[in-house]
């Protein structure tokens, strides 16, 4: 092949992706958009109805939560009453439609309306267009102050100057706004929640490991995925640990969905084998730890064998942590997950 075809193939193949591209981000932001114009005039709509009423702060409550209730059983949850108030709350926080900027997603806006001080929000949602803001990044620079500290710093005789945001800089790409769950729930599309769920699983693995490590209390890593193998089957426990203040093995698993027979079931075969075919007789008894995580509850079991319970009341229980602890770091990543991937995790 003639070695001028190459470049000309090349800069063709890269104008044609430039065009598909724009045009992308073009589609992107105008869903987006229009779901914040909607949400916006849905708030306009209600605080006018409520200005009729006698009673406004009763008559507004009554409103929502009766349209409320209707509104999400036909176009999905995120049209519930807490969503209500947001869109009640977007309207009095941004009174002008005309404000309001098509590069700024709804989760942007939510985080804005936080901000209380009028001058402040119009700074951060200035800077956020400007510096293209993810909405992890504008959080972090509301939480760190970053209005008052540029005010602390400028001079009083000079006007506010622009600074770079402090920190790494990570930006909304134009196709995660597609992927927003509040837009795939604007335009009646839904996740796969199997694939989400397995990542979501996948990701609290990690954060557990992490969580039991910098514990302090003995853990030592020994496997992921660890194997075990019966007959012609095998199965894999997520996390195996061992304790060296205890001398005993830690077993993991973590299920997304309702604690089920079989799952205990499963953790007790996981911890007879290790009993059996692991456990030195210096060692003390395994002990099992099934976590089962859903959005609204997060359930923690420990597993031993019968004859094992004396010693976790005894002694276990100074080294490992408590059923609360964990639930409420299981709960506390998942929310935290959830933020943070939930432009990429959800696929229309």
């Amino acid at each position: 092949m003639d070695k001028k075809v190459v470049p000309s193939l090349e800069r063709l193949y890269n104008d044609v992706r430039s065009i598909i591209e724009t045009a992308r981000a073009n589609a992107y932001r105008a869903v987006n958009f229009t779901m914040v114009q909607a949400y916006w005039n849905i708030g306009h709509t209600i605080v006018e109805e409520e200005q009729k009423g006698g009673n406004r702060a009763e008559y507004g409550t009554y409103l929502v939560e009766n349209i409320s209730a209707t509104l999400a059983k036909e176009y999905g949850k995120g049209f519930d009453k807490t969503n209500l108030w947001n869109m009640i709350r977007f309207y009095r926080s941004f009174p002008i439609l005309d404000s309001l900027r098509q590069e700024l997603s709804w989760t942007h806006y939510r985080i804005l309306m936080r901000v209380e001080e009028d001058p402040a929000r119009e700074f951060y949602l200035h800077e956020c267009v400007e510096g293209n803001w993810s909405t992890r990044q504008l959080e972090r620079q509301i939480n760190s102050l970053y209005f008052e500290r540029i005010l602390m710093s400028s001079k009083k005789d000079r006007p506010l100057v622009r600074k770079e945001a402090d920190g790494k800089k990570e930006v909304m790409q134009p196709a995660h706004i597609i992927k927003d769950p509040y837009v795939l729930e604007f335009l009646n599309l839904n996740p796969n929640v199997s694939f989400y769920e397995r990542e979501i699983e996948q990701a609290l693995i990690d954060k557990l490991q992490g969580f039991l490590l910098e514990l302090g209390k003995g853990f030592s890593f020994v496997s992921r995925q660890y194997r075990i193998s019966a007959e012609e089957s095998h199965f894999y426990v997520d996390l195996v640990f061992y304790n060296y203040i205890l001398k005993c093995f830690l077993l993991i698993d973590l299920k997304s969905g309702e604690l089920t027979h079989q799952d205990i079931g499963q953790m007790d075969f996981y911890v007879r084998y290790f009993e059996d075919q692991v456990r030195k007789e210096s060692d003390n008894p395994t002990i099992g730890l099934i976590l089962c995580t859903k959005k609204s509850k997060t359930i923690v079991k420990y597993s031993l064998l019968s004859e094992s319970n004396q010693i976790f009341a005894s002694k276990y229980k100074l080294y490992l942590p408590t059923i609360k602890e964990l639930q409420e770091e299981i709960t506390r990543e998942r929310q935290v997950l959830e933020q943070e991937k939930g432009l990429k995790d959800f696929i229309p």
